[in-house]
């Protein structure tokens, strides 16, 4: 097993990973310009076999029309092609929750998630070499449980009790505070969730999407590490 994850952005103005099991590479997220994802990848997109996307807003999807047009297979759910008005073409892979398929040497899994968007989707990524990850974003709970995970790619978004000093102090308002609670996972969810899977075959966890004025990185780092165990990254670009 030769996992290995690249962060190119992580954070509410936009999300981009590169993920290899040492045979195929795979993109997953296309969140932030065309010309910073060439850059950060050391001009390297022709060693990536396809792109995964969870939903279709912005800092999850800015840079998939430009992917389309070098020749990038990009895979999505029919609801975010549609809100993203996205013209059928074979570059274009429609996928659906719950129905298994496979890029090189991945078995990749769709699942729902609960977010403010379409159709979104995480994705349990399982390779030939033996390695599992999940990678869940953007979503205020997880209703599965998961076994023989080696790699957990999680948002960690924000912390309730940052939350609400922040909306004491005047400086959520309440609109932003429902949407969080709707559509974001907390760290108080995230350790629940950890708590209810098996944790026994992980190697590393990394934090993703921390917001940016509601999480405290040293906090959550510490938190999940003594929830968990297990080796802890800040995923941060």
């Amino acid at each position: 097993m030769n996992i290995k994850i690249d962060v190119l952005a992580s954070s509410s103005h936009g999300n981009c990973y590169l993920i290899s099991d040492g045979q195929t590479q795979l993109m997953l997220e296309a969140g932030i310009p065309f010309k910073e994802i060439k850059i950060r990848s050391n001009f390297g997109l022709s060693k990536v076999e396809a792109v995964l996307i969870t939903h279709e807003h912005g800092d999850h999807a800015k840079a998939l029309p430009d992917l389309l047009k070098i020749g990038m297979n990009c895979y999505l759910t029919q609801g975010t092609a549609d809100s993203l008005i996205l013209q059928r073409e074979h570059r274009l892979k429609i996928i659906q929750a719950k129905k298994q398929f496979e890029i090189g040497s991945w078995m990749i899994l769709p699942f729902e998630t609960e977010h403010d968007a379409a159709e979104p989707v995480g994705f349990l990524l399982a390779s030939r070499g033996g390695g599992k990850v999940l990678f869940a974003t953007d979503t205020f709970y997880l209703k599965y449980k998961f076994k023989g995970l080696t790699h957990i790619m999680v948002e960690c978004n924000y912390s309730s009790s940052i939350l609400k000093r922040n909306i004491s102090a005047g400086a959520i308002s309440q609109e932003m505070k429902n949407r969080l609670l709707k559509s974001h996972f907390s760290l108080e969810n995230l350790k629940e969730f950890f708590k209810s899977n098996d944790l026994s075959k992980v190697q590393e966890i990394h934090l993703l999407h921390l917001s940016d004025g509601n999480s405290d990185e040293d906090l959550f780092k510490k938190e999940i590490m003594k929830a968990t165990g297990k080796m802890v990254f800040i995923a941060k670009k």
